[in-house]
């Protein structure tokens, strides 16, 4: 508490004191990033996160399962006191690109013969799309400097930040009971991206709390593994996005029968939000699936993937990151929960020979749970 305290005082210190360089007027830049196809864009000062406690207590609970990297140390630090990574760092530049393209013909999404992919994951890497972006626009406000100092840093969902608290302190969205920022005008499906800076805008944006959630609780209740222990927490080790993604050993048993046809992901409390009635179909055509096999692959395919054949498959795609290993376990659990006896082959080829231990165990409990 005490460090924590000390951080914040730091930080109003450096914001109140004055400073020789002039205030940046945020209109041109406002401008250039919407003709770079950037959906939201919003200005905050780098001030701890509101929510940093709630982050402590989160770490502390051990909800962020395998995913050591939350609470090491050295990111903690990082996120306590944005300073860390941006020596004078003064704002963030919070900017949201949306991803919704298509909604799957329950007939695809529901068919056991397939593995489901969440959409945002349906076509091109989302990093390898915003993060150029957000240089170009770095370069951008740097020329717009004419040669004074210029510090920056661009993350997109990659740096020690809580990027949803400063994009909520930027007025792109407020905080949802399902942890996700959601935009009453937009919905919840958009990516975010930052710019961290040196530089002291003229302007900042409002933090956006309403409207809300109000009383509604339909992705609390429609999370098929009961993955939220009350609203605003979720419990990585029981969410579906986590274990097909994050989570590196086998997957506890108890909780593979909920799990359905997820093979990467999971869209389900994004897709009952009644907010998201309102999402905006995105013009970024690099996010839209050449075919409805992307989107939902037929899981036979997937069980029969090696190295070069995922790598062939999924290359360029926010999948490749989960490498051929993690998906195949994913697959055979989807395959045991179809109930299809077509599996049958193709999982006890892998339980018997499979180079990996997660494969060959997911295959065996498949097989056992038809």
């Amino acid at each position: 508490m005490l460090k924590r305290r000390l951080a914040e005082w730091r930080y109003n210190l450096r914001i109140m004191s004055p400073t020789s360089a002039p205030k940046v007027d945020s209109a041109p830049l406002r401008t250039q990033a919407a003709s770079l196809g950037f959906n939201l864009i919003g200005l905050t000062r780098a001030v701890p996160s509101p929510h940093l406690a709630a982050y402590e207590r989160w770490i502390a609970a051990d909800l962020h399962g395998d995913m050591a990297y939350m609470a090491r140390p050295d990111r903690v630090a990082r996120r306590r006191d944005l300073n860390v990574i941006l020596p004078g760092v003064r704002s963030l530049i919070m900017v949201g690109l949306d991803y919704q393209t298509l909604r799957l013909p329950a007939a695809i999404a529901d068919d056991p013969r397939r593995g489901r992919i969440a959409s945002y994951a349906w076509a091109a890497d989302y990093h390898a799309i915003m993060t150029p972006r957000l240089e170009i626009l770095a370069g951008w406000l740097r020329d717009q400097q004419s040669g004074a100092a210029f510090e920056h840093r661009v993350y997109v969902d990659t740096g020690a930040i809580l990027e949803r608290d400063h994009a909520q302190a930027a007025g792109l969205g407020f905080s949802g009971k399902n942890t996700l920022l959601i935009h009453p005008r937009r919905g919840s499906y958009f990516f975010l991206g930052e710019i961290l800076t040196d530089l002291e805008f003229a302007d900042y944006d409002s933090p956006m709390i309403e409207p809300g959630c109000g009383r509604c609780t339909r992705c609390l209740n429609a999370c098929p593994t009961d993955a939220f222990p009350a609203p605003h927490v979720l419990d990585a080790r029981r969410c579906i996005s986590y274990l097909t993604i994050e989570h590196k050993r086998e997957i506890d048993p108890t909780l593979r029968r909920q799990m359905g046809n997820w093979v990467y992901g999971c869209d389900v409390c994004q897709a009952v939000c009644p907010w998201n009635r309102f999402a905006v179909q995105t013009l970024e055509t690099n996010f839209y699936p050449i075919d409805f096999a992307r989107a939902a692959p037929p899981l036979i395919d997937l069980l029969h993937l090696d190295d070069d054949g995922f790598r062939d498959r999924f290359a360029d795609s926010a999948i490749e990151r989960v490498g051929r290993d993690r998906l195949v376990r994913n697959a055979c659990i989807a395959a045991g929960n179809s109930g299809l006896v077509e599996f049958t082959n193709a999982l006890a080829a892998l339980a018997a020979s499979d180079r990996s231990a997660l494969v060959r165990e997911a295959a065996t409990w498949a097989l056992a749970h038809p």
